[in-house]
């Protein structure tokens, strides 16, 4: 089971103190809070893509490159890609440069986004949302896979001999998850070809993730890549925690009232029943967390958002305190008991090297 954070990137003025902060002070603060990730033992930072304001993470594999190079264990995600407005040639040849960089702490999540206006900036159309995406990924997909490409689609020129470079590390491309809120096209996708399948359940009710996550395993299987349970299911999360639950709430509230995303809304108290936002102590935050397991079944990520609506650095960097300290290595427990020794752990590129080998070998005992 593998622990981490996610950030949107957003550029939210403090509602406690009428301070926003600039783009270089967030992207600064980004990268600190990546090091005290590791710093913490998380196993994961993830970062979203934005081409708008108020977001300021428009270049992942830039970010993700000075992180690689200021830690050891970190794997290194997105959380999203933009698989619909980016060159497939370019997401294959930046992410195994990262790779490489990384010396394999990388795999990338593969999303749409949620900003309609992205796909005319980069010569795309929002009613191609889905088909893009598609389109977009087969290709990747071959371009990590094959040395030499012929290709011919309908959103991009055609490809005649062409080589990605550099190829990917050991020959094994970066673990893949697809993300999605909503698109059961999306959980088709990911099952199809074997990848991982992110629901980023911080928006919505748990039974429209637990549709999506059923639909995910079962198609799966009915690929032929392993039982329902083997597949690999990653979910998103939302925490703030003080030692006690009302100062939690109490300090929270304004900056949830005010947020981007989901500020002049539903009520703190109406968002915390029906998502997995928990505002409250550090053990309120295990115990809903670990009820995950009991709505989606076991699953191998879980990435928390931490730094967003506005929130100062020194209090995220607390929050990561309290996470790495009092909560995770609760939930490394509990989720390890009675876990089938079927479910496979959250990917690693060493794992994955070993996994090829193992069925190499395999094939020339047979």
């Amino acid at each position: 089971m593998q622990f981490g954070i996610f950030t949107v990137g957003d550029v939210t003025t403090d509602p406690t103190t009428g301070r926003t902060p600039t783009e270089h002070e967030r992207i600064k603060a980004m990268l600190a809070i990546a090091l005290k990730a590791e710093e913490v033992g998380l196993d994961v930072f993830a970062t979203g893509e934005h081409h708008n304001p108020p977001f300021v993470p428009s270049s992942p594999t830039t970010m993700l490159g000075y992180i690689a190079a200021r830690t050891e264990k970190l794997i290194l995600s997105t959380s999203t890609t933009l698989i619909t407005t980016n060159d497939p040639v370019k997401i294959a040849e930046d992410f195994a440069m990262l790779q490489h960089i990384a010396d394999g702490r990388v795999d990338v999540m593969m999303g749409r986004g949620n900003t309609g206006p992205v796909y005319p900036w980069f010569g795309q159309d929002i009613r191609q949302g889905i088909p893009l995406a598609i389109e977009n990924y087969a290709l990747l997909h071959k371009l990590w896979r094959e040395d030499v490409v012929d290709w011919e689609g309908k959103f991009r020129t055609p490809l005649q001999g062409f080589t990605s470079t550099p190829r990917p590390l050991d020959g094994v491309p970066p673990f893949v998850w697809h993300g999605s809120i909503r698109s059961p096209e999306i959980a088709e996708q990911a099952a199809y070809y074997g990848d991982g399948f992110f629901a980023n359940n911080i928006f919505w009710p748990k039974h429209h993730f637990q549709q999506l996550i059923r639909l995910y395993r079962h198609r799966y299987a009915q690929y032929g890549h392993g039982t329902p349970e083997q597949a690999m299911v990653g979910l998103g999360g939302q925490v703030f925690m003080r030692k006690n639950s009302q100062d939690a709430v109490r300090e929270f509230r304004p900056y949830f009232d005010n947020a981007p995303v989901y500020g002049h809304g539903p009520s703190l108290e109406e968002f915390t029943e029906q998502t997995p936002l928990t505002v409250g102590s550090p053990q309120q935050v295990i115990e809903k967390t670990l009820a995950f397991r009991e709505y989606f079944g076991d699953y191998q990520r879980q990435l928390f958002l931490m730094d967003h609506a506005g929130l100062p650095l020194k209090t995220v960097l607390e929050q990561l305190d309290m996470l790495g300290e009092e909560v995770v290595p609760v939930l490394r427990k509990e989720f390890a008991k009675n876990r089938p020794a079927e479910v496979p752990d959250g990917p690693t590129h060493a794992a994955r090297v070993a996994e090829r080998d193992a069925a190499a070998l395999e094939e020339v005992a047979e």
